[in-house]
């Protein structure tokens, strides 16, 4: 299938399910833009481009040094990188996508490709009239943030508190990487446009009712985080392993599934971000307990007390 917007090829249409070859192929496009925006990062610092923001380095055009990769050596490195990121996440226009770019308030006129379907604190949602897919548009805040991330400090009555705030390009590449990877609703990054508005697409489902209670029915692979290593201002924070590597995920409400074509909940967006590492924030019993959860989801604060003892 082709993509009715940007004519590259795609699995995701309607409500229409990914198969798992085509899930592992979209979680593989997932990781290598990751890596390829680190890889891009190093390059520009080799060849002493300073960024404020991951912005700098999501915007560049193919053609941003071709002048100078004549030189070779870092310059040419460059180039390179700048192609390889970009054949991961294209550089469109707002019209491509039935906007007019002159317009004040891109998101609020008219469509007639699009169906407004919602609007969050990071992105609004529509519905293509084409292929009935949901595309969204993440906006940037404060001219170069995107999206949200935790911020961590240690807590007062806790280890760790962990606070939602702005984010960069990367943690939002993250985090729809975790909802894939988390066999949340099939996502993929479509495009980033010249204004920096960030393009996923997921596959249409079911929303729940407001205030529905998901406590319950969160996935499987997440792991419930004792209360005295951390507190978090967003519903249902959790652990989760990808990779190996530990992340906090949270903002687990009902706006934030629907129901599948067969029924099934799927997440379809969270907040998310590396659980910190560092030994400030850390002390023994946390390291401690991380290390066992990672081989026993189940296993509690100590080894050989049950969390519901203490």
């Amino acid at each position: 299938m082709q993509d009715v917007f940007t004519g590259k090829t795609t699995c995701i249409q309607g409500r229409a399910l990914p198969g798992p070859e085509e899930r592992a192929r979209l979680q593989d496009d997932h990781e290598r833009r990751l890596e390829a925006l680190a890889h891009l990062g190093a390059a520009a610092e080799e060849c002493g481009l300073r960024t404020d923001s991951d912005r700098d380095l999501v915007l560049l055009a193919e053609d941003e040094v071709s002048l100078l990769e004549v030189a070779g050596g870092a310059w040419s490195r460059l180039g390179d990188a700048i192609r390889e990121f970009r054949a991961l996440l294209p550089l469109l226009r707002l019209d491509d996508f039935g906007f007019h770019a002159d317009v004040e308030h891109l998101l609020e006129e008219h469509n007639p490709r699009l169906r407004y379907l919602h609007s969050g604190v990071e992105a609004s949602a529509f519905v293509s009239v084409a292929c009935g897919s949901v595309y969204k548009f993440f906006i940037p805040r404060e001219e170069k943030l995107i999206g949200s991330v935790f911020g961590f400090r240690r807590g007062d009555e806790t280890t760790l508190q962990a606070e939602a705030e702005l984010g960069e390009y990367r943690g939002l590449l993250e985090k729809l990487l975790l909802v894939h990877a988390l066999d949340g609703m099939a996502t993929e990054v479509v495009a980033v446009t010249h204004e920096g508005i960030l393009v996923a697409k997921q596959s249409l489902g079911e929303p729940l009712p407001q205030g529905d209670d998901t406590s319950r029915s969160l996935p499987a692979s997440l792991v419930e985080i004792p209360s005295r290593f951390l507190r978090a201002n967003r519903d249902h924070p959790r652990l989760f392993f990808h990779g190996g590597d530990p992340w906090l995920v949270a903002d687990l409400h009902a706006r934030n599934f629907v129901r599948d074509q067969t029924g099934a909940l799927r997440v379809i967006d969270l907040v998310a971000a590396p659980w910190p590492l560092d030994h400030e924030l850390h002390d023994g019993l946390m390291t401690e307990w991380l290390e066992r959860v990672r081989l026993d989801p189940k296993a509690g604060v100590l080894p050989t007390v049950s969390d519901d003892e203490l």
